[in-house]
């Protein structure tokens, strides 16, 4: 079987595999993402060039070991390295596959690039439509069809809620910005003399009373008693952390709920899933699986091989 590179072009990060028989065999992660496109491509490109001539030499392969270039994510947007246009609901495996496009890059690689395109739901305004670039693919790479109709959580910097039909195939979603959210409020804000955003265990008691305060108050007031746990009651980290993940993730989980499904697959980033698996649990009403590290560790990458050896048909 061929080797192929993957490349999972984020917002703010961009990472390069090298894949066989659906393994990871390497991976270089780039400090650079879409935003760093907005003002200039050029060093992500050189980036990019580096890192593939780097994967090549560790392994020593050459070119045209490799079968392709699969990329998703960002890196198909305006601000990535070549812009793919949404594809539209419902979108699936072989939906995927039909929109991908095989372009030549030959000043990154003489290696062609497969690009696979994101997905747009297009409703009859802004505040009813919605895209994706990226998380199409995470969710390829975790989707078990014998989950049926459910919904998928993607928590991360934009955090994904998506709800798929008896085929497997994105139904509708929602987006929210959780994630850059979370960190904002704790690095930019009186809030970080109080946060330590490096825990990764929870309270879950303190976990749900951030949620429901929210709910109850509103994340405005709700987000400023973080810092009167620290100061006036002398909370620990861990928490204040937990209190404060139930503040930010409030609306996420009502979003959720939102959602007319019996089940709910969590995924994405292992802080986000574990706090939101605690909450849903615990309100219950639905059975909740939070996957574990191994079932979400490279995901993206499974979904783009996926995606790429499916059928059109």
């Amino acid at each position: 079987m061929n080797y192929f590179i993957t490349v999972d072009g984020g917002t703010s990060n961009t990472r390069v595999s090298l894949v066989r028989e659906g393994k990871i065999l390497s991976s270089h992660k780039i400090a650079l993402g879409a935003r760093a496109g907005i003002d200039d491509k050029e060093p992500l490109k050189t980036a990019l060039r580096e890192k593939i001539a780097t994967l090549l030499s560790e392994h020593g392969l050459e070119s045209k070991d490799i079968e392709c270039v699969l990329a998703s994510g960002m890196i198909t947007s305006e601000f990535g390295l070549y812009t793919l246009p949404h594809i539209p609901l419902p979108a699936g495996i072989n939906e995927l596959h039909g929109g991908m496009k095989k372009v030549p890059l030959p000043h990154i690689s003489d290696i062609p690039f497969c690009f696979i395109p994101g997905v747009k739901m297009q409703g009859a305004d802004f505040l009813t439509s919605d895209m994706i670039r990226g998380e199409e693919t995470e969710l390829m790479g975790i989707l078990d069809q014998s989950h049926g109709n459910c919904v998928y959580v993607l928590p991360g910097s934009h955090s994904k809620i998506i709800k798929t039909d008896k085929n497997g195939r994105i139904e509708s979603f929602s987006t929210l910005l959780s994630g850059e959210m979370a960190q904002a409020l704790g690095e930019n804000t009186i809030l970080k003399g109080a946060l330590d955003l490096t825990i990764d265990t929870l309270d879950e008691d303190y976990l749900f009373m951030g949620y429901t305060h929210c709910k109850e108050h509103g994340i405005n007031q709700s987000l400023f008693k973080a810092r009167i746990l620290k100061v006036l009651f002398d909370g620990s980290p861990e928490k204040i952390y937990s209190f404060y993940m139930g503040v930010v993730l409030c609306g996420e989980i009502e979003e959720i709920l939102s959602y007319d499904a019996e089940k709910v697959i969590i995924g994405g980033r292992r802080q986000f899933r574990i706090a939101l698996a605690s909450i849903l649990q615990r309100l219950g009403g639905r059975k909740v699986v939070a996957l574990s590290d191994r079932e979400v560790e490279g995901s993206v990458t499974r979904g783009m091989l996926r995606v790429y050896q499916a059928s059109s048909d």
